[in-house]
């Protein structure tokens, strides 16, 4: 067992020394004395004895019960705790959310948003990251476990686009390039964004949000980020706000993307797909190969229990001691 706060012992044990040594040698009130004759008469009858050896009993009792008292409380307020060690694990998957935040995203982006912010109440101990793109991509957050962070993020981002007449400098740097949507691109700056960590260590996971509508000359085709994905054993689930009802080029664009993010081993939904989340949930957490142990960390868990049982003997003792005396 260990104490916290150590030094509120000696500190304590010196409070009640001095309290005793000032009762035991301290000043003391002169008290009226009436003779009385024959004295050893009184004290040697056996009633009187009796009596004197009660009183004697119940002053020990409260002696002892007091020091119980004070024991108990003063280790109880020095938290007394026990050691143990703690091997934490964390789940080995990596997942980044990749949203194109283009023109002809704007009516689907906020439902989005909320797909990637369901996704994240599913997970625990995987890493998440979000990347935005339209013309240039940017970061929103690194891939992490903070999970009150990433929920902060995405109430960001939802925020700003489900009112995007305000100006939250939500976009700033996704505007930077030739061209819109170049969705290559956007798919590329979310692969390489994940660690250069061994395959077997960690699963990566691109969650792509995007109808592959493409404005532009993008250094990346979306072919060509595939195959960057699949060389990089990145798995690909794409979301695309455009349904099966789709038709012309946004059909086409479909079509496209769904080959696209089936060749990385992934899977591709309509936004309005009701299980699109919990499938996707269900095939991330399913690539799990092993959990990581990190680095043992010592916990201290208070133990405070026993000593406040010891000073409640000790209260009770007083309590009882007193009114046996007082009878």
């Amino acid at each position: 067992m260990a104490l916290v706060f150590w030094w509120l012992l000696p500190i304590g044990a010196a409070l009640l020394l001095g309290v005793l040594y000032w009762a035991w040698r301290g000043p003391k009130r002169e008290r009226r004395r009436t003779p009385v004759a024959h004295a050893d008469r009184l004290t040697g009858l056996p009633g009187y004895r009796a009596a004197l050896a009660r009183r004697r009993l119940w002053t020990g009792v409260l002696a002892g019960s007091a020091l119980l008292l004070c024991l108990g409380a003063l280790i109880a307020a020095s938290r007394p705790a026990v050691p143990q060690n703690n091997s934490p694990q964390s789940n080995n998957r990596d997942i980044m959310l990749c949203l194109d935040v283009s023109g002809s995203m704007v009516d689907a982006d906020a439902e989005l948003v909320q797909v990637f912010n369901d996704l994240a109440q599913n997970f625990r101990g995987e890493r998440l990251g979000m990347v935005i793109f339209d013309s240039s991509a940017v970061q929103v957050f690194p891939l992490t476990d903070d999970y009150e962070f990433v929920r902060e993020q995405l109430t960001a981002a939802h925020t700003a686009m489900s009112d995007q007449s305000k100006d939250t400098g939500f976009f700033d740097g996704t505007y930077g390039g030739k061209g819109s949507s170049l969705i290559g691109d956007g798919l590329a700056t979310c692969v390489n964004g994940f660690p250069q960590t061994p395959d077997a260590l960690r699963s990566r996971t691109v969650v792509f949000a995007t109808d592959n509508v493409l404005l532009g000359r993008p250094l990346f085709s979306l072919d060509q980020a595939a195959a960057l994905a699949v060389g990089k054993s990145v798995r690909v689930y794409g979301i695309n706000p455009n349904g099966p009802e789709a038709t012309g080029t946004k059909a086409s664009a479909a079509r496209q993307l769904q080959a696209a993010v089936e060749k990385t081993a992934g899977a591709y939904y309509p936004l309005g797909d009701p299980a699109a989340a919990k499938d996707i949930v269900a095939q991330v957490q399913a690539t799990e190969a092993r959990r990581i142990e990190a680095a043992p960390r010592i916990n201290l868990r208070d133990q405070p229990e026993p000593w406040l049982a010891v000073a409640g003997l000790g209260l009770g003792g007083l309590i009882f001691g007193a009114w046996r005396l007082r009878r």
